[in-house]
């Protein structure tokens, strides 16, 4: 019986059918050691994502942070104030509310309580008698009514509101601006009113929802009759009822306010000006977050010239892969991997500054940092997605390099 000869393959030879493979970890090791091997280009390639990353972060973290502070102020002020002030005539002129409009707007359905403050005409308040008028405007003056810190949420920085026993005497009470402008720093301090001293009874802090009450002397009703002669004509009337009853509110104010021309009565919601204050801060984030893309881009720029530069550097070392028997696809992989761990060390390095940044500006400005953390997720993905196509074209270059003109060069 004739035997088959039966071909025997070369000691050491592997079987036909094994095919080179390229484990995941090694490939996440050859790009890590190919980073190690540059450190200082990879900081530098790296640093160039983490700006554009951390400017992107920081602005819409900024944004988030200043919106919770928004929030959390409408939510304790409440959403539920209205102002009624004088407008102008058909003609231009600036009108006046009867001295009637107080009351008749404080009776309306649906209105809770009601405070007024009128602006008392040719009143100036000086830090002493020496400062001539004609070298300043002063400090204006207003009468305001005893509930006006109630109606309208103002608090008080140092000092007192007026009551039954200081409002007959010579008192005003600062808004916070007012105060500085006067150099005033504590109660007690004498300013020059009217040719007359009278005393700081207190200080306001800011008054987000009456910002006018920044800037002004406040007088009680006694002083503001008896002193300046006050006529009892309201300026602006401030008014809250319940949330559900503000729309219809609002609609009755110009009526009850001054029935013979209620054409000539404005009518604002405080609380929608800092809502508008907000939405303009909303849209110059999204011209901050564009340019924090442009930053981005040139990032994966820097990694893209990286990765080029290095597969240039490194054409012995491919060469000698694929003489190994390294395939293309190992050395693509490789270099894939390097542009990947490059741009995600940009990534995390960019967040955590971007958080920084939040945080110490949230805590200067006195806002909770609120940062969404789709946008964490967004900016890290963004990275990786950079990574990927900056270094898609080195790693393909790097693939085709063949292995006698890479050993040659």
């Amino acid at each position: 019986m004739r035997r088959r000869a039966t071909a025997q393959a070369p000691v050491g030879a592997l079987p036909a059918k094994t095919r080179s493979r390229l484990l995941r970890k090694d490939v996440l090791r050859l790009g890590a050691s190919g980073l190690k091997s540059r450190p200082t280009r990879v900081v530098l390639s790296a640093l160039g994502i983490a700006i554009g990353i951390a400017a992107m972060i920081a602005v819409v973290g900024i944004s988030t942070s200043s919106q919770a502070k928004l929030n959390e102020q409408l939510s304790s002020l409440g959403t539920n104030l209205l102002t009624v002030g004088a407008g102008k005539s058909f003609t231009g002129e600036q009108t006046k509310l009867p001295t009637t409009a107080a009351g008749s707007v404080s009776r309306l359905p649906g209105v809770e309580k009601t405070a007024w403050l009128a602006e008392l005409e040719g009143v100036k308040s000086y830090r002493n008698r020496l400062i001539d008028p004609g070298q300043g405007s002063g400090i204006t003056g207003v009468a305001v009514a005893d509930n006006l810190l109630d109606v309208t949420e103002a608090t008080l920085k140092a000092g007192n509101w007026f009551n039954e026993a200081t409002s007959k005497y010579p008192t005003v009470v600062l808004g916070s601006t007012a105060a500085q402008r006067l150099g005033v720093v504590s109660p007690g301090t004498q300013v020059w009113i009217q040719d007359q001293l009278f005393t700081v009874l207190g200080i306001l802090d800011k008054v987000p929802l009456a910002p006018e009450l920044d800037t002004m002397a406040m007088f009680s009703e006694h002083t503001a009759i008896n002193t300046f002669g006050w006529d009892k004509s309201p300026t602006s009337i401030y008014e809250r009822s319940s949330d559900e009853a503000v729309e219809a509110v609002r609609a009755l104010l110009p009526r009850a306010a001054n029935p013979e021309s209620p054409g000539d009565v404005e009518v604002s919601r405080p609380s929608d000006a800092l809502a508008a204050k907000n939405a303009a801060d909303t849209a110059f984030t999204g011209l901050l977050v564009g340019l924090g893309s442009v930053a981005l881009l040139v990032g994966g720029i820097g990694v893209a010239n990286t990765m080029v530069i290095s597969v240039l550097e490194r054409r012995r070392e491919i060469g000698l892969r694929r003489a190994l028997g390294a395939t293309r696809k190992h050395i693509r992989s490789q270099f894939l991997a390097e542009a990947l761990l490059l741009s995600a060390l940009g990534g995390v390095a960019g967040v955590g500054i971007g958080m920084v940044v939040i945080t110490v500006f949230a805590n200067a400005n006195g806002w909770p940092v609120s940062v969404p953390p789709l946008v964490i997720v967004s900016g890290v993905a963004a990275t990786i997605v950079i990574g990927a196509i900056a270094g898609l074209y080195p790693a393909i270059r790097a693939a085709r390099t063949p292995p006698t003109a890479a050993l040659a060069s």
